[in-house]
């Protein structure tokens, strides 16, 4: 079992950078496929982007492809989301889940979530 924990949230300019961290609990990290998923007001979670327990498979949601980044050091337990030229619209809340199993893209297929965090693109 693991324990998602986020961190790096926070106000960045369009256009601008910024790398959220999802750290996770337990000695089966690397037994895991970790994703982020995010949710605006009004709006349903939506995925945004996996990355397979060995960290060779990733997938993103067309919307953040070319400027969002997801990679993992399994020997710290943390996974990434480097999130580069954000538009207003990526503003959200953002959650890292984890499946112990293949990398999904649903968020109902993960078994543990994070309390997220907070990200606001504005100027």
């Amino acid at each position: 079992q693991v324990q998602p924990v986020e961190s790096g949230g926070g106000l960045v300019q369009p256009g601008g950078s910024l790398r959220l961290s999802c750290a996770a609990s337990g000695r089966t990290f690397s037994s895991y496929a970790i994703g982020w998923f995010r949710q605006a007001p009004g709006k349903e979670r939506e995925f945004v982007a996996a990355i397979s327990m060995s960290g060779t498979i990733r997938k993103y949601t067309d919307s953040v492809k070319g400027r969002f980044t997801i990679s993992r050091d399994n020997a710290k337990n943390t996974v990434y989301l480097q999130m580069n030229s954000p538009k207003a619209e990526d503003t959200a809340i953002y959650y890292c889940a984890a499946r112990r199993a293949g990398l999904g893209t649903v968020a109902s297929e993960y078994d543990y979530w994070g309390q997220g965090t907070q990200v606001t693109v504005s100027s």
